[in-house]
Protein backbone atom coordinates (compact mmCIF):
# COMPACT_ATOMS: atom_id res chain seq x y z
CA UNK A 1 0.00 0.00 0.00
CA UNK A 2 1.29 3.44 -0.89
CA UNK A 3 0.92 6.55 1.22
CA UNK A 4 -2.34 8.05 0.09
CA UNK A 5 -1.90 10.67 -2.67
CA UNK A 6 -5.62 11.42 -2.67
CA UNK A 7 -5.55 14.30 -0.24
CA UNK A 8 -7.16 17.01 -2.36
CA UNK A 9 -10.47 15.37 -3.17
CA UNK A 10 -13.79 15.89 -1.45
CA UNK A 11 -16.69 13.53 -1.12
CA UNK A 12 -17.02 9.91 -0.06
CA UNK A 13 -13.76 8.59 -1.54
CA UNK A 14 -11.46 10.97 0.26
CA UNK A 15 -8.80 9.15 2.26
CA UNK A 16 -9.42 5.69 0.79
CA UNK A 17 -6.35 3.50 0.31
CA UNK A 18 -4.45 2.99 -2.93
CA UNK A 19 -2.79 -0.38 -3.49
CA UNK A 20 0.33 -0.83 -5.62
CA UNK A 21 2.07 -3.66 -7.46
CA UNK A 22 4.77 -4.05 -10.08
CA UNK A 23 7.78 -1.77 -10.18
CA UNK A 24 8.67 0.70 -7.48
CA UNK A 25 7.31 4.10 -8.44
CA UNK A 26 10.81 5.57 -8.68
CA UNK A 27 11.95 2.88 -11.15
CA UNK A 28 8.80 2.55 -13.25
CA UNK A 29 8.74 3.69 -16.88
CA UNK A 30 4.96 3.50 -17.22
CA UNK A 31 1.87 3.15 -15.04
CA UNK A 32 -1.58 1.61 -15.03
CA UNK A 33 -4.44 2.99 -12.92
CA UNK A 34 -6.86 0.12 -12.26
CA UNK A 35 -10.47 0.94 -11.30
CA UNK A 36 -12.52 -1.86 -9.75
CA UNK A 37 -16.21 -2.58 -10.26
CA UNK A 38 -19.21 -2.17 -8.00
CA UNK A 39 -19.04 -4.43 -4.96
CA UNK A 40 -15.43 -5.37 -5.67
CA UNK A 41 -12.17 -4.11 -4.23
CA UNK A 42 -8.82 -2.62 -5.15
CA UNK A 43 -7.29 -5.99 -4.27
CA UNK A 44 -9.58 -7.71 -6.79
CA UNK A 45 -8.64 -5.52 -9.74
CA UNK A 46 -4.98 -5.40 -8.72
CA UNK A 47 -4.97 -9.19 -9.02
CA UNK A 48 -5.35 -8.68 -12.77
CA UNK A 49 -1.80 -7.30 -12.81
CA UNK A 50 -0.56 -10.89 -12.44
CA UNK A 51 -2.04 -11.58 -15.90
CA UNK A 52 -0.48 -8.40 -17.28
CA UNK A 53 3.12 -8.75 -16.10
CA UNK A 54 5.17 -6.11 -17.87
CA UNK A 55 8.59 -5.06 -16.62
CA UNK A 56 8.63 -1.30 -16.26
CA UNK A 57 5.01 -0.86 -15.11
CA UNK A 58 3.72 0.24 -11.73
CA UNK A 59 0.08 -0.67 -11.05
CA UNK A 60 -2.13 1.54 -8.86
CA UNK A 61 -5.55 0.44 -7.66
CA UNK A 62 -7.63 2.85 -5.56
CA UNK A 63 -10.38 1.60 -3.27
CA UNK A 64 -13.93 2.98 -3.43
CA UNK A 65 -15.72 3.83 -0.20
CA UNK A 66 -18.06 0.95 0.61
CA UNK A 67 -16.81 -0.77 -2.58
CA UNK A 68 -19.03 1.43 -4.78
CA UNK A 69 -17.88 4.45 -6.78
CA UNK A 70 -21.40 5.82 -7.29
CA UNK A 71 -24.76 4.51 -6.07
CA UNK A 72 -27.01 4.09 -9.11
CA UNK A 73 -26.78 2.74 -12.66
CA UNK A 74 -24.32 4.53 -14.93
CA UNK A 75 -27.33 5.24 -17.17
CA UNK A 76 -29.11 7.23 -14.42
CA UNK A 77 -29.28 11.05 -14.48
CA UNK A 78 -25.85 12.35 -13.49
CA UNK A 79 -27.15 14.18 -10.42
CA UNK A 80 -28.43 10.90 -8.95
CA UNK A 81 -24.88 9.57 -8.77
CA UNK A 82 -23.44 12.54 -6.93
CA UNK A 83 -21.39 13.18 -4.90
CA UNK A 84 -19.85 9.77 -5.54
CA UNK A 85 -19.30 10.30 -9.25
CA UNK A 86 -17.38 13.57 -8.95
CA UNK A 87 -15.41 12.20 -6.00
CA UNK A 88 -14.49 9.08 -8.01
CA UNK A 89 -13.40 11.10 -11.05
CA UNK A 90 -11.21 13.24 -8.81
CA UNK A 91 -9.50 10.07 -7.52
CA UNK A 92 -8.25 9.40 -11.06
CA UNK A 93 -7.20 13.02 -11.43
CA UNK A 94 -5.18 12.97 -8.22
CA UNK A 95 -3.49 9.69 -9.12
CA UNK A 96 -2.48 11.13 -12.50
CA UNK A 97 -1.09 14.19 -10.73
CA UNK A 98 0.88 12.01 -8.31
CA UNK A 99 2.28 9.95 -11.17
CA UNK A 100 3.27 13.08 -13.09
CA UNK A 101 5.09 14.37 -10.02
CA UNK A 102 6.97 11.06 -9.95
CA UNK A 103 7.99 11.50 -13.59
CA UNK A 104 5.30 9.36 -15.29
CA UNK A 105 3.07 11.63 -17.41
CA UNK A 106 -0.43 10.83 -18.70
CA UNK A 107 0.96 9.75 -22.08
CA UNK A 108 2.76 6.91 -20.28
CA UNK A 109 -0.22 5.94 -18.12
CA UNK A 110 -2.94 3.45 -19.04
CA UNK A 111 -6.40 3.85 -17.50
CA UNK A 112 -7.99 0.42 -17.07
CA UNK A 113 -11.33 -0.32 -15.50
CA UNK A 114 -13.87 -3.11 -15.25
CA UNK A 115 -17.63 -2.51 -15.12
CA UNK A 116 -18.26 0.56 -12.92
CA UNK A 117 -14.52 1.20 -13.03
CA UNK A 118 -14.59 1.01 -16.83
CA UNK A 119 -17.37 3.58 -16.99
CA UNK A 120 -15.34 5.91 -14.76
CA UNK A 121 -12.15 5.47 -16.78
CA UNK A 122 -13.91 6.23 -20.06
CA UNK A 123 -15.86 9.19 -18.68
CA UNK A 124 -12.74 10.66 -17.08
CA UNK A 125 -10.78 10.43 -20.33
CA UNK A 126 -13.61 12.03 -22.31
CA UNK A 127 -13.94 14.90 -19.82
CA UNK A 128 -10.15 15.35 -19.60
CA UNK A 129 -9.07 14.80 -23.19
CA UNK A 130 -5.33 14.51 -23.82
CA UNK A 131 -2.92 11.84 -24.98
CA UNK A 132 -2.92 8.89 -22.58
CA UNK A 133 -0.78 5.79 -22.75
CA UNK A 134 -3.98 3.87 -23.34
CA UNK A 135 -7.51 3.31 -22.07
CA UNK A 136 -9.10 -0.10 -21.49
CA UNK A 137 -12.82 0.02 -20.76
CA UNK A 138 -13.79 -3.59 -20.03
CA UNK A 139 -17.58 -3.97 -19.80
CA UNK A 140 -18.33 -0.26 -19.57
CA UNK A 141 -19.39 2.88 -21.41
CA UNK A 142 -19.66 6.65 -21.06
CA UNK A 143 -21.77 7.73 -18.09
CA UNK A 144 -25.22 9.33 -18.15
CA UNK A 145 -28.64 8.94 -19.80
CA UNK A 146 -29.03 8.62 -23.56
CA UNK A 147 -29.75 12.35 -23.93
CA UNK A 148 -26.53 13.43 -22.14
CA UNK A 149 -24.60 16.20 -23.92
CA UNK A 150 -21.50 14.48 -25.31
CA UNK A 151 -19.77 17.56 -26.72
CA UNK A 152 -16.58 16.91 -24.80
CA UNK A 153 -13.84 19.47 -25.54
CA UNK A 154 -10.30 18.60 -26.58
CA UNK A 155 -8.61 15.72 -28.36
CA UNK A 156 -7.49 12.26 -27.26
CA UNK A 157 -4.64 12.62 -29.78
CA UNK A 158 -4.54 9.02 -31.07
CA UNK A 159 -4.73 7.45 -27.62
CA UNK A 160 -5.31 3.71 -28.08
CA UNK A 161 -8.67 2.72 -26.59
CA UNK A 162 -10.00 -0.81 -26.05
CA UNK A 163 -13.73 -1.34 -25.48
CA UNK A 164 -14.69 -4.94 -24.75
CA UNK A 165 -18.12 -6.18 -23.68
CA UNK A 166 -20.70 -8.93 -24.08
CA UNK A 167 -23.57 -8.39 -26.49
CA UNK A 168 -25.89 -9.40 -23.63
CA UNK A 169 -24.22 -7.84 -20.62
CA UNK A 170 -26.83 -7.45 -17.84
CA UNK A 171 -25.45 -4.05 -16.81
CA UNK A 172 -23.94 -2.51 -19.97
CA UNK A 173 -26.13 -2.14 -23.08
CA UNK A 174 -24.27 -2.93 -26.29
CA UNK A 175 -25.68 0.28 -27.76
CA UNK A 176 -23.87 2.35 -25.12
CA UNK A 177 -20.58 0.62 -25.95
CA UNK A 178 -21.16 1.41 -29.64
CA UNK A 179 -21.97 5.06 -28.89
CA UNK A 180 -18.92 5.36 -26.64
CA UNK A 181 -16.70 3.97 -29.39
CA UNK A 182 -18.04 6.51 -31.91
CA UNK A 183 -17.66 9.44 -29.54
CA UNK A 184 -14.11 8.58 -28.47
CA UNK A 185 -13.10 7.95 -32.07
CA UNK A 186 -14.55 11.36 -32.95
CA UNK A 187 -12.31 12.83 -30.25
CA UNK A 188 -9.24 11.43 -31.99
CA UNK A 189 -8.79 8.14 -30.16
CA UNK A 190 -7.73 4.94 -31.96
CA UNK A 191 -10.58 2.71 -30.83
CA UNK A 192 -10.68 -1.08 -30.87
CA UNK A 193 -14.17 -2.38 -30.04
CA UNK A 194 -14.79 -6.05 -29.30
CA UNK A 195 -18.31 -7.38 -28.69
CA UNK A 196 -18.42 -10.98 -27.50
CA UNK A 197 -21.54 -13.11 -28.08
CA UNK A 198 -23.17 -14.45 -24.92
CA UNK A 199 -20.18 -13.63 -22.69
CA UNK A 200 -20.83 -13.23 -18.98
CA UNK A 201 -20.03 -9.97 -17.14
CA UNK A 202 -16.33 -10.74 -16.98
CA UNK A 203 -12.91 -10.21 -18.60
CA UNK A 204 -11.81 -12.73 -21.22
CA UNK A 205 -8.46 -13.95 -22.55
CA UNK A 206 -8.57 -11.88 -25.73
CA UNK A 207 -9.08 -8.70 -23.75
CA UNK A 208 -6.05 -9.60 -21.63
CA UNK A 209 -4.04 -10.12 -24.82
CA UNK A 210 -5.17 -6.80 -26.27
CA UNK A 211 -4.26 -4.93 -23.07
CA UNK A 212 -0.89 -6.69 -23.00
CA UNK A 213 -0.23 -5.55 -26.57
CA UNK A 214 -1.20 -1.99 -25.59
CA UNK A 215 1.31 -2.12 -22.73
CA UNK A 216 4.11 -3.50 -24.91
CA UNK A 217 3.53 -0.84 -27.55
CA UNK A 218 3.67 1.88 -24.89
CA UNK A 219 7.00 0.61 -23.55
CA UNK A 220 8.38 0.39 -27.11
CA UNK A 221 8.12 4.16 -27.56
Amino acid sequence: MMSNPINKITGPHRGQPVLMAGEQLEQARAAMIMMHGRGASAQDILGLSAELPQTGFVYLAPQAANSTWYPNSFLAPLARNEPGLSSALSVISQLLDSLAEAGIPAERTILLGFSQGACLSLEFAARNAQRYGGIAGLSGGLIGPNDTDRNYPGSLAETPVLLGCSDRDPHIPKERVDVSARILQGMGAKVTERIYPNMAHTINDEEIELVTTMMKQLLAH
